[in-house]
């Protein structure tokens, strides 16, 4: 048996106990970075020997328990969950070197709390059962929990507040749907689930439909969908850069478990059941993505900016996954990865920019007072703008270019003249903020005025310039980066081979 899909969540969670164990003053923080890194190596090994896997095999079943899978724990790695799990891993090592600048020093638990976060994001993305995705969920939030309220105060502390009781409201909500799941359909397991969807009594459809209904729910609030995304610019905008950066992907976890739930239990197969709820999604994603514009134009400052540009990506993307068209779903999919990452660095250079302010301001119109500062973060400024906004030649144009060529006919009207209003408006907002702060002269007695450089701070711009990088790379190798992702929308849409692998894999060992 591959053991590739456990040692995804088994890494991390022993690199999460061993940072509790090494936390003890005597040891130090560079122990205690040594143990993060340690971990943090080793699952990005595994994600991309698990992306390797799964490129060649397709699919990998994993037992837990060695129990059939519709009565027992289940992992299932696919092309997409092993995309997420590499996603995860590469965006929390440049997270981990971010805060190893200092900020880890400030935060009780830092370490461990980081390490818990990849093994709820990791879990999400690998579990077969709705269940466990519930469980995972939990770890992940109550990790983000400490990461967020960790040293905080103030504000920042106002914001966790919000963020953990929307997040303890939507799991309660999560949990009644399990329930309500289970009653319905006698299973958690998702690959039976897709099995008896189609042959559910007709009597049983208005229940499964609410049933269903609250999953969805669920998982837009965790991918923050109008009117559900209120909760995520402050509390973004507020958290550390690193942890802000790292937060990125949490959205993504809803996305996936929209897609994944969409293309199991809602697919063609599905019967009387198949497409629901994707026409509110679809109006949802619009509202979400004009209302996330607007928060561009109007932020105040560089990091509520970047937060809503996590709303806008999300909507997007709701918008590529909900048309069920197989080449605008693997353009969404080269969207999700470019926008994860050159999101996050805006994150850390707004943290940079925040540094190298001589002044305490800290919104847009003021400019940024120290010249190093001004000309290198300028420059990853511009290069992320351009990147995000879809303007040529980098990641995002390719995206965005992909998803509009693939759009249906009969939506080619509103999907073209949506996304390209609103990007038009996102690339105003940008305009605005870069003037704001890399080209207006700063007042003189400002500009006098001593501030932290970026050349202090070489270990948070390296963590930025990874990230930016790696959109240069998902540029120059667009060709087999976009292949791969045409072969898992291909996967995606054939779900029947999903729950046959799941169905058809038998425990190892049985008794006679």
């Amino acid at each position: 048996m591959n053991h590739l899909p456990v040692l995804a969540i088994l890494v991390p969670l022993v690199g999460g106990a061993l940072s509790l164990f090494v936390e003890q003053q005597r040891y130090g923080i560079v122990l205690q970075r040594a143990v993060a890194w340690a971990s943090t190596l080793a699952t990005l090994a595994v994600a991309l020997l698990l992306l390797g896997q799964v490129n060649d095999q397709g699919l990998l079943v994993y037992l837990l328990g060695d129990w059939p899978s519709r009565l027992g724990i289940v992992l299932m790695a696919d092309r997409l969950s092993a995309l997420m799990v590499l996603t995860t891993a590469v965006l929390g090592s440049a997270c981990l070197l971010h805060a190893c600048s200092g900020w880890d020093r400030r935060a009780p638990h830092f370490h461990a709390l980081f390490q818990f976060q990849l093994v709820g994001l990791n879990g999400a993305f690998l579990t077969g059962d709705v269940f466990n995705l519930f469980v995972f969920f939990e770890v992940m939030l109550i990790a983000s929990y400490g990461l967020l309220l960790s040293g905080g105060r103030g504000v920042r502390m106002r914001a966790g507040l919000h963020y953990v009781s929307f997040n303890v409201a939507a799991s309660t909500l999560f949990l009644i749907a399990l329930g309500l799941v289970y009653g319905v359909f006698g299973t958690l397991n998702m690959a039976e689930l897709s099995a008896r969807i189609a042959a559910l009594p007709a009597q049983d459809l208005p229940l499964a439909k609410a049933t269903l209904g609250l999953l969805l729910v669920v998982f837009c609030a965790k991918a923050a969908l109008l009117p559900m995304y209120l909760w995520l610019p402050d509390t973004y905008a507020r958290a550390p850069a690193a942890v802000a950066a790292l937060f990125v992907i949490m959205t993504k976890v809803g996305l996936y478990a929209s897609l994944r739930v969409g293309q199991l239990l809602l697919g063609e197969p599905a019967g009387a059941l198949a497409g629901y709820g994707q026409d509110w999604l679809l109006a949802g994603a619009a509202g979400t993505l004009a209302l996330g514009a607007l928060g561009v134009l109007a932020a105040s400052r560089l990091r509520a900016l970047s937060a809503y540009l996590v709303v806008v990506s999300a909507a997007t993307l709701f918008i590529a996954f909900g048309l069920g068209v197989p080449a605008m779903l693997a353009a969404g999919l080269f969207y999700l990865v470019h926008s994860t990452f050159v999101v996050a660095a805006l994150f850390m250079i707004a943290d940079l920019v925040r540094r190298g302010r001589g002044d305490e301001k800290r919104d847009l119109a003021h400019p940024v007072t120290s010249p190093e500062v001004r000309r290198l973060a300028g420059l990853m400024f511009l290069f992320a703008a351009i990147s995000v906004a879809g303007l040529p030649p980098l990641s995002g144009f390719i995206a965005k270019l992909a998803m509009l060529q693939a759009v249906p006919a009969a939506q080619v009207g509103w999907v073209w003249t949506l996304v390209l209003v609103t990007s038009l408006m996102v690339i105003v907002g940008l305009v605005r903020a870069g003037s704001n702060l890399f080209w207006r002269t700063p007042p003189q007695e400002a500009a006098a005025a001593p501030g932290r450089t970026a050349g202090s701070r070489p270990v948070e711009t390296a963590a930025t310039v990874l990230l930016l990088a790696l959109g240069v790379a998902m540029t120059v190798g667009a060709a087999p980066v976009m292949g791969y992702m045409q072969g898992t929308a291909a996967q995606l849409m054939a779900p029947a081979d999903y729950v046959n692998q799941v169905q058809s894999t038998l425990p190892a060992k049985r008794k006679p």
